[in-house]
C-alpha cells in the first residue's frame, strides 16, 4: 500500500492519506489511547510525542509536540497506519462507532439548521483538504460557536480562517449571524 502525506497550515500537524476509507461516521478527534478501543488510533497515540489523532472520511490527520521533528516519527505512523490496512481492516471507524449525540432542540431550529447547512456544504470541504474539521456547536445571540479540530485546532492562521472566512460567509448567507468564536 502506498501512503501519501501531505503538509498543513499548521506545522505540528500532518495529514496521512491511506487511499482507504478512515472513517464511516464522520470526523472524529482523539487526544488520549483511553478514548478508544481502536488498535490503530491507541498505537498512534502511544508515541510519546503525538498529543492528538484526528480521523476525517479518507484522511488521518496527527498533530505532535514542538520538540521533535516529523522526520523522526513520520515513518513510524506510516508503518503503523500500513500495517492496520494490510490485517484486512476496511476502515479504522465503522458504521458501529457511535456518533456524539447532540442537542436536538437546538437542532430543530431554522438558524441554527441553515448555519450547519453552510458549515457542511462550504466550510467543512475546505478545512479537511488542510487535515482539519470545523464542528457546530452552539447559537446564541447571534454568536455562532464552533469547534476546530484536526490541523485546525491550534494552527497559527484559524484565527484569521475563522474572521475573514467562516464569519464573513455566515454574516452573508445567515443575517441573524453577527460573529463567529472557537471554543
Amino acid at each position: 500500500m502506498y501512503l501519501q502525506t501531505e503538509e498543513t497550515p499548521n506545522p505540528n500537524t500532518l495529514k496521512f492519506l491511506p487511499g482507504k476509507i478512515v472513517s464511516e461516521v464522520g470526523s472524529v478527534e482523539f487526544t488520549a489511547k483511553e478514548q478508544t478501543e481502536n488498535r490503530l488510533i491507541r498505537d498512534i497515540l502511544s508515541i510519546k510525542e503525538v498529543n492528538m489523532v484526528f480521523l476525517g472520511s479518507d484522511f488521518i490527520t496527527v498533530k505532535k509536540t514542538d520538540q521533535i521533528l516529523w522526520k523522526e516519527i513520520k515513518p513510524k505512523i506510516i508503518s503503523l497506519i500500513n500495517e492496520y490496512y494490510l490485517n484486512d481492516n476496511i476502515s479504522i471507524l465503522d458504521k458501529n462507532y457511535l456518533k456524539q449525540k447532540s442537542n436536538d432542540e437546538e437542532l430543530n431550529d431554522e438558524v441554527v439548521k441553515k448555519i450547519i447547512n453552510i458549515l457542511d456544504e462550504k466550510v467543512r470541504p475546505a478545512v479537511a483538504r488542510d487535515g482539519g474539521d470545523i464542528k457546530f456547536k452552539s447559537f446564541d445571540n447571534g454568536l455562532v460557536r464552533v469547534e476546530l479540530q484536526g490541523s485546525c485546532s491550534g494552527c497559527p492562521s484559524s484565527a484569521m480562517t475563522l474572521k475573514q472566512g467562516v464569519q464573513n460567509l455566515l454574516c452573508h448567507y445567515v443575517p441573524e449571524v453577527k460573529s463567529v468564536k472557537a471554543v
